[in-house]
């Protein structure tokens, strides 16, 4: 039973569910639900699929994200950088409007969720941790001006296209002449009206009497307000007849049952942009439901959550949605609204069904442009560039990371962008850890510790050298380990012993190994001891089922200190 709970978390958060927690769930469902309905169409635009795609998007994968996933507040649908990845790779395979684009959407969504769902049985969660979050912070960064670009059309009211920045930007200035006032005036002010209701209103109504929690729910319905004044506009003022562009019929049904191609071709030009949305949903994900476990002291799986938002997005696969997963804005909204348990997405979900079943007809007469700015005034809160400054004082090679992946995004689209961000981040990893931080130590007196002699005042033995070596030594780094010590010996011919200082040491693997083995035999040729000190219990394990230590050409001390003085006075009764 205990591994049935492991794998379907309902079975242990719903058996102490209570109706404090069915108060607040509820509540906080009516103002998610509020917040997700303009957003969900407006994402759903973003990722050129049909307006009604995003609410599908929200429903069935909610609910199975409640029953598999740990998180208590993290809320599953479209967010705006895999709604960008998505249009960026279902655009490579289809024409938007077709029904091609839609089966791609699905296919990916499902291809998506195949690959989280293995990652999370096989406990894969681990490899997120490859993408630095550094070049994660640039690449969102650059998506965010990507979307507000891809959306300025909309506001204008005019006919662009392109991936990237550049072409962004050309195709708006080749179609400028052709901006349509009326929309320009919509998509102006809602953008405008929605910059002040998340800046401004909220210290307006505290100022007018009102509490905290209800000018924060106010705040977060401002995008309704926006929805709800423009369709009125449009719909009583005839601006359909003067060019405005509305979303037109939505479908007034549940999500209907869809079925994703399994066409070898389709899945082999889209698996690699599914790995890409996979990885970074899942760090995005992953990032906002530990922030917001952390401050309620809950604990998050990620293995578990990846075969959450693996499940999730099958159903969204399923279900005429397209790839979902964590979304920061909605789920800080979630958390802050009072959610106590994933029961609170479920709910959510039910207000969406609702909203997908009875309110539709109502946004037949919403501006594109009012969604644009939805979209527009959502994503420019990512766009946070002052990584770029913080890198560049404190990590030169992260800046250079962060930088690339920011112009390739811009210059050549998401899917160059994110897969350079994720080789820039293992590349980084394998530099570092080839040049591992290897410090000489010596003994601070009066004291039994032990320090880098650049650093402090130490002493030191001529015919001893003690090398700390601050990282694990494995296949990438262990020879830069040789070549450091031959050039040591070759620069000092009074060193007798060599003491490696494993303190830092966490795994030595095969290939390290080896070359340990040829240092020891080097050093026993030309008559210098060679010693280990302070091996970590998990290292030393792994030695001993080696012939290493039977053919050490020197001794394993317990603590550094005992190293020194038992070659100490070695070497003064030679003497």
């Amino acid at each position: 039973m205990d591994k049935i709970r492991e794998f379907v978390p309902l079975l242990d958060w719903g058996r102490t569910y209570s109706r404090h927690a069915l108060s607040n769930d509820l509540m906080a469902a009516v103002i998610v639900t509020i917040m997700l309905i303009p957003q969900s169409l407006a994402y759903a635009l973003l990722a050129g699929l049909p307006p009604e795609a995003g609410i599908y998007a929200s429903i069935v994968p909610i609910l199975l994200y409640t029953v598999f996933g740990t998180s208590r507040a993290l809320a599953v649908g479209p967010v705006a950088v895999v709604s960008l990845m998505t249009a960026a790779a279902v655009g490579e395979v289809a024409q938007q409007g077709t029904m091609g684009y839609t089966v791609a959407a699905l296919t990916l969504a499902g291809l998506s969720g195949a690959l989280l769902l293995a990652m999370g049985i096989f406990r894969l969660g681990f490899l997120a941790n490859f993408l630095s979050h550094p070049v994660i912070a640039g690449f969102i960064a650059a998506s965010g001006i990507l979307i507000t670009a891809s959306q300025l059309k909309h506001v204008l009211g005019i006919s662009a296209s392109g991936d990237t920045l550049i072409d962004m930007v050309a195709s708006l200035v080749a179609h400028i002449d052709t901006v349509n006032p009326v929309t320009l005036v919509i998509g102006v002010s809602a953008t405008a009206f929605l910059f002040w209701v998340r800046k401004g209103l909220k210290p307006t109504l505290v100022k007018l009497g009102v509490s905290p929690g209800a000018a924060g729910v106010a705040t977060k319905a401002g995008p309704v307000v926006a929805v709800i004044a423009t369709t009125l506009a449009v719909w009583g003022l005839g601006l359909t007849g003067l060019g405005v562009a509305v979303v037109g019929e939505v479908p007034q049904s549940l999500p209907p049952l869809t079925m994703p191609s399994l066409s070898p071709e389709l899945l082999g030009t889209l698996f690699m942009p599914a790995v890409l949305i996979s990885v970074i949903g899942f760090v995005e994900s992953i990032s906002v439901a530990q922030t917001l476990a952390a401050k309620k002291r809950q604990r998050i799986d990620p293995d578990q959550e990846l075969i959450g938002l693996g499940a999730a997005n099958i159903g969204a696969a399923f279900t005429g949605g397209y790839p979902v997963t964590g979304g920061f804005s909605r789920s800080v909204v979630n958390y802050d609204a009072g959610a106590e348990t994933p029961a609170a997405g479920a709910f959510t979900a039910l207000g969406l069904a609702i909203a997908a079943v009875a309110l539709t007809p109502l946004v037949y007469f919403l501006p594109k442009a009012t969604l644009a700015a939805t979209i527009i005034v959502a994503v420019l809160s990512l766009v946070d560039l002052s990584i770029l400054r913080k890198t560049w004082f404190y990590s030169k090679s992260d800046f250079y990371a962060v930088a690339t992946t920011i112009l390739l995004t811009l210059v050549l689209g998401v899917e160059v962008g994110v897969s350079a961000g994720v080789v820039l981040s293992i590349a980084l990893h394998l530099y570092k850890t080839s040049r591992p931080h290897v410090a000489e130590v010596g003994c601070v007196p009066g004291t039994q510790h032990f320090r880098n002699i650049n650093r402090h005042r130490v002493e030191t033995d001529t015919s001893l050298l003690t090398l700390r070596v601050d990282e694990s030594l494995y296949f990438v780094n262990a020879r830069f380990l040789e070549d450091l010590l031959q050039d040591r010996l070759a620069e000092r011919p009074e060193i007798r012993n060599v003491i490696l200082m494993c303190s830092a040491v966490n795994e030595i693997d095969y290939s390290a190994l080896e070359i340990l083995e040829v240092i020891n035999h080097r050093l026993k040729e030309i008559g210098v001891g060679f010693h280990l000190s302070e091996v970590k219990g998990p290292v030393m394990d792994r030695l001993k089922g080696a012939h290493f230590l039977q053919e050490l050409n020197g001794r394993v001390f317990l603590s550094q200190y005992d190293a020194w003085l038992a070659l100490g006075s070695l070497r003064h009764a030679a003497q």
